[in-house]
């Protein structure tokens, strides 16, 4: 069954905490998010053993599996627009559909382990990135394709709030 999309603009998360689960991405340093990547990657292989991982919980809510994929591939499109941002000047990120990824990926089918290995890797990448940035560069510009700007500091730290929040959609 099909997602309905969500098209919310979550940048407010960068300036106050999230109703649902709780994150303040205001307080939080974009020196922390490596290190809040590293230990999110750690929570998930728990998550994939499940026995209902495949399992949406209604028609609206992914599947907890799917959320791992999605969590994937949020850190590989999050890790190239930190190499845009520092290899360019204000860069224009390529956009990406969620919910069409999910889809066509068809993140309900794939390997549980696979996913889960997929994730640490691509957390362990996206972290060293993040550790990587000099210190002069964090307020190096970036846009999304609607507008949206961010430097590369507000960018980490709307970024960590991402996979914090579907650890909290898939907690049981």
């Amino acid at each position: 069954m099909p997602i309905i999309p969500d098209t919310k603009n979550w940048t407010w998360v960068l300036e106050r905490p999230c109703e649902e689960c709780g994150f303040d991405a205001s307080t939080l340093s974009e020196r922390d998010v490596a290190d809040l990547i590293r230990a999110n990657a750690t929570r998930w292989p728990a998550v994939l053993e499940r026995d209902d991982v495949r399992v949406r919980p209604d028609e609206r809510t992914w599947s907890a599996l799917e959320y791992a994929a999605h969590v994937r591939d949020v850190f590989r499109i999050f890790d190239g627009r930190l190499h845009l941002m520092l290899e360019q000047d204000d860069p224009v990120y390529p956009n990406w559909d969620q919910d069409e990824t999910a889809v066509v990926e068809r993140y309900g089918e794939q390997d549980p382990r696979a996913v889960g290995e997929e994730l640490a890797a691509a957390a362990a990448t996206l972290a060293a990135t993040l550790d990587g940035i000099p210190d002069d560069a964090w307020g190096r510009p970036g846009r999304r394709g609607d507008g949206a700007h961010f430097t590369i500091a507000t960018l980490a730290r709307y970024l960590a709030h991402d996979p914090q929040h579907h650890l909290w959609d898939v907690r049981g």
